[in-house]
């Protein structure tokens, strides 16, 4: 995997300490998580200890205060060992920015230490099972009583929706408000608060040792001073930070595909038919140069999103490309890698048959691929 450009010696360094981490605490436990379909909650503990959690949050918050190039360290290597570390991307890169950006001071002092050191897990409630792209209508209420709010509604699929002891739920606090999305609000649901209760731990196809979960809310009583940022502003602030969280699904899907070409290159040259190795096939060699073809495209034009974001430029319609065409590509490269694997590429202890099975799914998160497509024919003028 070649270096981008903002890699300095320091970036260099810190890949080399989190690589060694994760060859220690999670390469030789990831198979057990995933047959035991959960990642122990001491691991978030333990990359609290290193370092590895929310290294963007100010030294002030027991933050290291680094940019978003370190997560982009982080990301990628955690898709190397296996897509379903994806959680602890969300809690550092998508959740905790919202306390970062729009809470307030206590907020902040309360809650954002915790996140670092992996006492605070993170999860976003805002796919309800009736609403998922068209946000505007989710159901979920919280109605504004003396010094609470009551929160009445349930939410599904939500990634580490088992571990979580802060819950991002996304609320109607104004449920006649027109048009609906300025009726939006986000407020923090903390673990153990009366009426908050977590359904089943969910079935996927893939990514089986992440948890995902139901959550309801049932008359649940939360604190009025939980509201993250202005009442009804939740959509607009939702936009804000889906430039980022898009970003974080197009690097893992970039890692992912760079992953599944490396270990076919290896499986072509040491697996033998017809006497000689199926790398020596014209067809096998086709395919594999269309495949890391498509890998430096990229991976190119990831490494120009990356460093606008990190200046701070607007690149939500880039953004929307990258996310859906690198998604899209991972997907076709895990059933050409299947492909070239043959029998072999169905079996459970060949690390591409979990890529088969993890890969899809990021074409439907962070907003479905044909929302990205929407706003991007939205930004020609159609």
């Amino acid at each position: 995997m070649g270096k981008y450009r903002f890699e300095t010696e320091d970036h260099e360094l810190f890949r080399k300490s989190f690589r060694k981490f994760l060859q220690k605490e999670v390469e030789p436990n990831y198979d057990n998580w995933e047959e035991n379909r959960i990642i122990p909650i001491e691991l978030w503990r333990k990359m609290g200890e290193m370092g590895f959690l929310c290294p963007h949050v100010a030294e002030a918050y027991r933050g290291l205060g680094l940019d978003f190039s370190y997560s982009v360290i982080i990301l990628e290597e955690l898709e190397r060992v296996g897509t379903s570390l994806t959680g602890i991307g969300l809690h550092s890169d998508i959740v905790v920015p919202y306390i970062e950006s729009y809470g307030t001071e206590e907020q902040k002092k309360r809650w954002l230490p915790g996140c670092v050191t992996g006492e605070n897990i993170t999860a976003v409630a805002m796919t309800e099972p009736g609403t998922g792209s068209d946000l505007a209508n989710i159901a979920a209420t919280a109605i504004r009583d003396g010094d609470d709010y009551i929160v009445n509604g349930q939410k599904t699929f939500i990634t580490n929706g088992i571990h979580a002891g802060l819950i991002l739920a996304v609320v109607k606090t104004d449920p006649k408000a027109e048009p609906k999305h300025k009726g939006i609000s986000l407020l923090i649901v903390e673990d153990g608060m009366e009426g908050f209760s977590r359904g089943r731990k969910l079935n996927k196809v893939g990514m089986h040792a992440q948890d995902t979960a139901e959550l309801y809310f049932e008359d649940c009583r939360v604190p009025a001073a939980n509201l993250i940022g202005e009442e009804g502003k939740g959509f607009h602030y939702l936009m804000e930070k889906l430039q980022q969280e898009r970003l974080v699904v197009a690097i893992a899907g970039l890692a992912a595909s760079e992953d599944m070409v490396e270990i076919t290159l290896d499986y072509v040259k040491s697996r033998k038919a017809f006497g000689k190795p199926i790398g020596s096939f014209q067809n096998t060699q086709f395919k594999l140069a269309e495949m890391a073809t498509k890998v430096e495209i990229g991976k190119s034009f990831l490494e120009s999103l990356i460093e606008d974001h990190i200046a701070g430029k607007d690149i939500v319609n880039r953004v929307s490309m990258a996310k859906y065409w690198l998604t899209e590509t991972a997907k076709e490269i895990a059933s050409e890698c299947m492909q070239l694997h043959g029998g072999y590429g169905y079996m459970e202890e060949y690390k591409i048959a979990r890529r088969y099975r993890d890969t899809p799914v990021a074409a439907i998160y962070a907003g479905t691929n044909e929302i990205m497509k929407t706003i991007i024919a939205k930004n020609m003028g159609l």
